[in-house]
């Protein structure tokens, strides 16, 4: 793999080590590792172990700076043929982000902070992956920046061990008691209180030393001024010491007998705590942010609440009179960084990040509706799934490529119990995503969920918009006059006389998926077998009896579709004398249709089910059909996808473009000069009423043969 980590700059921090040491790791496999940053001291050490660097000024926060920078880093990506961009600040994410858009490569981000909840921060949350430090930092993000969780990944900042040389608080030789505090001088950092606390501390402890390591930026030179003020103040002026930046942190930890984070604000992690524990010294730390990740207090460390000097003097004389809690933190502690923080952990679970970044994608297929255009999509569903499996890993969670399935809140039920399908996204059209604004909500979350490719089969204006808005890298569908240009891996819809699964098979070609097999799918329940079967029982059906399914109507929209209802009248006396029974489909708008049929046959006992079952007990009372008889409507395709030999009668719609074919399906279609008028209302609809129910006795007749 070749990979880019992008930072401000490479002095010495946390995530300036961190991004050296995963570097270098990286070359050390084999890979190609490359950094951009502002420079610094630590470019040396980088190119030293063999990681290309680039010095851009991607540390300015100017808005000119991160527009010039971007097609720079593009450059930079293309040349280095780089395969994940890995962004571990927010000026640096900005710029990297709009390079991976444009180069299609893939972008992930570290967390290093707790971010303010403002826009700016906003792109630390778009990886691929965001990898955090901490579980307090992971839930940070999901609740304030709305991360999905299966996006979050969660990597502890890391310790080199063979950096430090672990000794044990009672074998360190020195005159006096040394607590030290590192890092930036900053208000955050609490030095404040620090200095309060050891006031207090060097009334008990008199060869007290004070080790304050670490500068102030050039903005928080007043903040730097007024501790060296409270430390002359409190008459520390000769037992503290201002060391300034320092690149020698280990042989600094190896002089310390005591380390305090004075943090007041929600800690990333805290670095230097596991450095440390690294070296054999006990720490005590305000209970913020990561902090609690690391340290159970007593074990191997002690908390204290923020901003309070007395409990951090308190805990701190604690330590210096028992030397036997000191050193059974200290050995708890460093057990634990070799166990959970040794770099080598932090770098293999970030490699597989990586691996796993490049290798899963995240599918979006949008099909709202109808109910019979979702049943016609399982093939397509099928196969997408073979052609981008998931698996189960040996703790039971899903690996590999994930499927999320768009469909109208109406539809659900079809694909409730489908395997093909990792999660089943719902648009409520008619309440929660209503109107622009619903719309826009909706587009939002499917944004957020950050999918690396769209497949639209719907192919209407709503679904293009939304395919646009997930801002996919790769939105795949028909190119029509329903702003088709928004997607961008896009086919001609020529309206060719094709079935309407090889019409979708069109789109998936540029996928690399062909068509191997149409057949239909439906997954209903044991339950709804079992339903279907106490209904029938219940219309006094003998399980010897044959069963012929009528759906009465196609559709309210679409009444050119429906066959007569005298015409279902005839055919209904006609099944009986043949010693078979009749079972009528349809939605509650039928069932008035259904009982007034039911008063004009006399010699016959039709079973109403309309309204009388879901989606898939329907698709169950089918299954039991003989054959079942329906205009060109869901249920004919629900029949298709259960097995059950068909007789679909069409008239204002082409077969051959809405069916498909099967060995136990008779389509019959009167051939007018106004075939096939696609028209919803007409006023003679001959092309249904020429349809005898001669005909259709016909091919009953032939398919239970």
């Amino acid at each position: 793999m070749n990979i880019l980590q992008i930072l401000p700059e490479l002095n010495v921090g946390g995530v300036e080590t961190g991004t050296v040491d995963l570097a270098k790791y990286l070359v050390g496999l084999g890979h190609k590792a490359v950094v951009v940053s502002g420079g610094g001291e630590l470019v040396k050490e980088l190119e030293a172990g063999g990681v290309v660097h680039y010095q851009l000024p991607v540390h300015k926060k100017s808005i000119f700076t991160i527009f010039k920078m971007i097609p720079r880093l593009t450059q930079i990506i293309k040349s280095e043929k780089i395969d994940i961009v890995h962004a571990r600040s927010r000026v640096p994410a900005w710029i990297a982000y709009f390079a991976c858009r444009k180069t299609g490569v893939v972008f992930i981000t570290t967390c290093h902070g707790y971010y303010k909840k403002h826009f700016f921060s906003r792109v630390m949350g778009w990886g691929k992956r965001v990898i955090v430090l901490s579980n307090v930092i992971g839930r940070h993000m999901m609740d304030d920046f709305g991360v999905p969780y299966e996006r979050i990944r969660l990597v502890p900042r890391s310790v080199n061990l063979e950096r430090f040389r672990y000794i044990p608080p009672n074998e360190k030789k020195s005159d006096y008691f040394n607590v030290g505090i590192i890092g930036r001088i900053t208000p955050i950092k609490g030095h404040l209180y620090f200095i309060k606390a050891m006031a207090k501390v060097a009334r008990v402890v008199p060869n007290l030393k004070i080790w304050i390591v670490g500068d102030a930026p050039d903005s928080k030179a007043a903040y730097k001024e007024k501790v060296q003020i409270l430390v002359r103040r409190l008459g520390l002026r000769n037992q503290t010491e201002f060391l300034g930046t320092q690149r020698d942190i280990p042989g600094i930890l190896s002089n310390l007998n005591l380390l305090i984070l004075a943090t007041t604000t929600q800690e990333a992690f805290g670095r230097v705590i596991i450095e440390a524990q690294a070296a054999g010294v006990p720490v005590i730390a305000t209970r913020v942010g990561g902090v609690v990740d690391i340290i159970e207090d007593g074990k191997n460390g002690l908390l204290v609440y923020p901003a309070d000097p007395e409990d951090m003097a308190n805990k701190t004389i604690r330590i210096f009179k028992d030397s036997e809690l000191a050193r059974r933190m200290a050995e708890e502690g460093y057990k634990r960084v070799k166990e959970r923080y040794d770099v080598v952990k932090m770098a293999e679970a970030t490699l597989r990040i990586y691996e796993d970044a490049l290798r899963s994608l995240n599918i979006l297929i949008i099909k709202l509706s109808s109910l019979g255009d979702i049943i016609l999509s399982t093939p397509a569903l099928r196969a997408i799934r073979e052609k981008y499996p998931s698996v189960a890993d040996h703790t039971g969670n899903l690996t590999g490529h994930k499927i999320s399935f768009l469909v109208s809140q109406e539809y659900k039920e079809v694909l409730f119990n489908s395997p093909y399908i990792d999660e089943l996204l719902v648009a409520d059209f008619k309440n929660r995503d209503k109107g622009l604004l619903g719309f826009m909500r909706l587009a939002g979350q499917l944004r957020k969920r950050n999918f690396d490719i769209v497949i639209d089969l719907q192919n209407n204006r709503k679904s293009h918009l939304l395919a646009w808005f997930t801002m996919s890298l790769q939105r795949y569908g028909y190119h029509n006059k329903k702003f088709g240009v928004l997607l961008n891996r896009r086919i001609k819809d020529e309206k060719l006389a094709i079935d309407p699964v090889t019409h979708q098979f069109r789109i998936l070609k540029m996928l690399g998926i062909d068509l191997k097999n149409s057949r239909l799918e439906l997954w209903p329940l044991p339950e709804d077998e079992q339903y279907i079967e106490e209904f029938l029982k219940a219309q006094w059906l003998s399980r010897n009896q044959r069963l012929i399914g009528i759906n009465i109507s196609s559709s309210l929209r679409w009444i050119t579709k429906n066959w007569p209802i005298s015409h279902i009248a005839r055919l209904c006396e006609e099944i009986a004398r043949r010693d078979m029974r009749v079972v009528l489909t349809g939605t509650e708008k039928d069932s008035k249709i259904a009982s007034a049929l039911l008063e004009t046959v006399k010699n016959s006992k039709p079973i109403n089910a309309c309204a009388r079952t879901t989606i898939n007990q329907l698709a169950c009372l089918i299954k039991r059909c003989a054959v079942y008889i329906s205009a060109d409507s869901a249920p004919l395709h629900i029949a298709v996808g259960v097995g059950t030999p068909v007789v679909g009668l069409f008239g204002p719609t082409d077969p051959l473009r809405h069916f498909v074919p099967t060995e136990t399906a008779v389509v019959i279609k009167k051939e007018l000069a106004c075939s096939s008028c696609y028209k919803s209302h007409c006023k003679s609809r001959k092309c249904m009423e020429l349809i005898t129910v001669e005909e259709v006795l016909e091919a009953v007749n032939k398919l239970l043969k």
